[in-house]
């Protein structure tokens, strides 16, 4: 053992210094608190043990040293000791050595020993100028995917050890380049525990965060700890000077501990009563997130740690946005009551080196709680669930679906009217990591999850998926046709909402997980991009691409960023029909619309066609200016064989005649200039 220099209570984690690094570390129920320093990853011993005195070594619940002679890369542990008594949610075990809260990188050493975190020189790295890019979110298409699921495959064509990583990502950059895309969302990057999935798989999504200041070391491409750290920013710098943003997956409503019977790797043996929340009496997490505990997300240091863990992926990572998994969960107090002010919510949006950064919420839990439309705050953007339901069961001909799904078509303003906020308050999606891709939305009418080993229970049963007359895939071209037009039709509507639309990854080339709708520890080619797909459904990726280069009713107001949702409406020169002019009908058994539209600022007409009925219908057309005779130009009709099912925009053939002939479960765009 050997004393410390007493240290300082700030910054929390271990930061260099001059000729050494300073520790720091809360926990207001601990006893005593040691460091160990370790020379290697796999060492089971330390070379250095550093006793915490709780006179010298702490100020307030605050345990710290300055230890002279360490450098980035000194590998480190606690071993925090206090009272083991579980009815008081204490689980003390000084055998353990345990994560370090802010550690800034994770060293998982081979076969059963102790993760350990490690230091790391924040400042060492030459950014070359680079700074996140503050896109508008009017001009933003986001592109959800997995950084190792990106590359992973062997048709990607990149070499073996960089497949899965960072640097593989960046070798694809090309590809995400010219499909259009503006920022990617990265399912979780935070260090995560692999091994939290059934027995057989691995933690593939990488919902099961260890901390939330490191990268994870599995997506690197070496296997030097603090290599992930650089090889991230190598990649968000090489995004970033091809104009894509980069925004993260964050997990800040749970923990890889699990419940009671969980793992202790961190938050649970430094102070667990701070950490999380407690059922009544503090023997039972409360677990709002389905995952068996929950962050105690207001409590002064945990909020603290999460707002630091913000700063610094945006101040030392260069990120420009995050998406908050389950961001519900963070309205709630100690005792999971809903708080009408959280204040992390409002620590996150008011702070000012977060200003301009994209906050995307998830706006629900999984214990019922649902506040797409009510999320708190003035910057906060949601994920739409309401637009997926309503796009599915308006193309699947769900009774009495017209009407909502009208209002998702027009930025969903029954939903953020009352706000007034502006439109991009929407994140638009049909599919996302969590259930179908768009090829298994066409495809199955139940979800098939056999191969995650569990019964086929798990996995969301609310899907509002179509077949299309066969379960699962078939060599009929009449079905195969069906589901084609079906995918074309939710890219269609999905990119020509207002809002800012969100893509799935692979679902451009029709990438299938089988019918799998929960494919969180499918480490393998069912959630893997197929790159071979990109040739077998060129049309497809060529319809995408074509639908992002020409944003129309996005760009509407793209000058006006802050103009409300409900001025926009209101301005706009616009009228609704049936498949008579001005004539909608909005009953219950009605299917398709008619919309047409002025794009003032690009002196156009706009007219959409929305056809989810079952059988073609014909719709009549407005005039155009002064014509007697219609005059339109047909850009895109989903019903259409490639290449006409969408045109280059200045190519579009003219269609003269006051009506137009829409198949069934059809989506077609006409347009007049001058």
């Amino acid at each position: 053992m050997e004393d410390s220099t007493k240290g300082r209570s700030h910054p929390i984690g271990a930061t260099l210094e001059h000729a050494g690094a300073n520790f720091c570390l809360f926990s207001r129920t601990a006893t005593a608190v040691e460091l160990l320093l370790f020379d290697g990853v796999n060492d089971t011993r330390p070379s250095r043990v550093v006793r915490l005195d709780p006179l010298a070594n702490r100020t307030y619940h605050y345990w710290h040293a300055f230890v002279p002679g360490v450098e980035a890369g000194q590998v480190y542990g606690y071993p925090v000791h206090g009272p083991r008594d579980p009815s008081r949610g204490l689980y003390f075990d000084a055998s353990r050595v345990l994560l370090d809260p802010y550690g800034r990188a994770v060293a998982i050493p081979e076969g059963s020993g102790a993760m350990k975190s490690v230091v790391v020189d924040s400042g060492a790295y030459d950014w070359q100028g680079d700074q996140p890019l503050r896109h508008p979110c009017a001009r933003t298409i986001i592109y959800e995917m997995h950084v190792r699921g990106f590359t992973a495959h062997p048709s990607s064509g990149i070499p073996q050890e960089r497949r899965g990583t960072y640097s593989g990502l960046i070798e694809k950059i090309p590809y995400l380049q010219d499909l259009g895309i503006t920022a990617v969302e990265l399912l979780p990057i935070f260090a995560f525990d692999r091994q939290a999935a059934p027995s057989g798989h691995r933690n593939y999504w990488g919902y099961q965060p260890l901390g939330f200041f490191a990268p994870h070391p599995g997506y690197s491409r070496r296997e030097d700890p603090v290599a992930a750290v650089d090889e991230f920013r190598d990649m968000v710098k090489a995004l970033h000077r091809a104009g894509i943003e980069v925004i993260l997956d964050v997990v800040f409503n749970h923990t890889a501990e699990g419940g009671v019977d969980g793992p202790t790797f961190c938050f649970r043996g430094i102070d667990n009563p701070s950490y999380y929340l407690f059922k009544e009496g503090g023997s039972q997490y409360a677990d709002y997130s389905g995952c068996g505990n929950t962050l105690n997300a207001n409590h002064p240091v945990v909020r603290r740690m999460i707002v630091d863990s913000l700063r610094y992926w945006v101040g030392e990572m260069h990120v420009d946005g995050f998406r908050f998994d389950l961001a519900s969960i963070l309205a709630r107090d100690s005792a999971g009551h809903v708080l009408p002010n959280p204040p992390v919510l409002w620590d996150i949006e008011s702070d000012p080196l977060l200003a301009g950064t994209k906050l995307i919420a998830e706006a629900w839990d999984a214990a019922g709680l649902y506040q797409v439309g009510s999320f708190v705050g003035d910057s906060w953007r949601e994920w739409n669930g309401r637009f997926r339901d309503d796009a599915r069961d308006f193309f699947r001909s769900a009774p009495g679906s017209l009407g909502r799904f009208a209002d998702r078509l027009i930025g969903s303003p029954q939903i953020y009217g009352h706000k007034e906020r502006e439109a991009e308050q929407s994140i638009n999606f049909v599919t996302c990591h969590d259930g179908f891709t768009l090829n298994d939305l066409v495809s199955y009418n139940h979800k098939h999850n056999e191969a995650n080993g569990e019964q086929n229970r798990d996995g969301c049963d609310d899907n509002r998926s179509w077949n299309c007359g066969v379960e699962g895939p078939s060599d009929d071209p009449a079905v195969e046709s069906l589901r084609s037009r079906q995918i074309r039709n939710f890219f269609a509507v999905t990119l020509l909402s207002l809002g800012i639309p969100m893509l799935l990854m692979g679902d451009e080339v029709r990438r299938s997980q089988h019918g799998n709708n929960n494919t969180y520890g499918m480490d393998n080619a069912a959630n893997w991009f197929d790159w071979t797909l990109l040739d077998q459904h060129a049309d497809l990726h060529r319809f995408v691409k074509l639908m992002i280069s020409r944003r129309l009713l996005r760009n509407l107001h793209s000058e006006q960023q802050r103009t409300s949702l409900n001025i926009l409406i209101r301005d706009a020169t616009k009228a609704w029909h049936g498949s008579r002019l001005n004539n909608p009908d909005w009953g219950e058994n009605s299917h398709s619309i008619g919309l047409t539209i002025q794009l003032k600022r690009e002196n156009t007409w706009l007219h959409l066609i929305l056809n989810g009925y079952w059988k073609p219908l014909d719709f009549e057309l407005p005039l155009t200016g002064t014509d007697t005779v219609t005059s339109w130009r047909r850009w895109l009709d989903t019903s259409l064989a490639s290449p006409n099912d969408i045109v280059p925009w200045e190519m579009a053939p003219s269609h003269r005649g006051n009506t137009y002939a829409a198949a069934e479960r059809s989506v077609v765009v006409l347009y007049s200039t001058g």
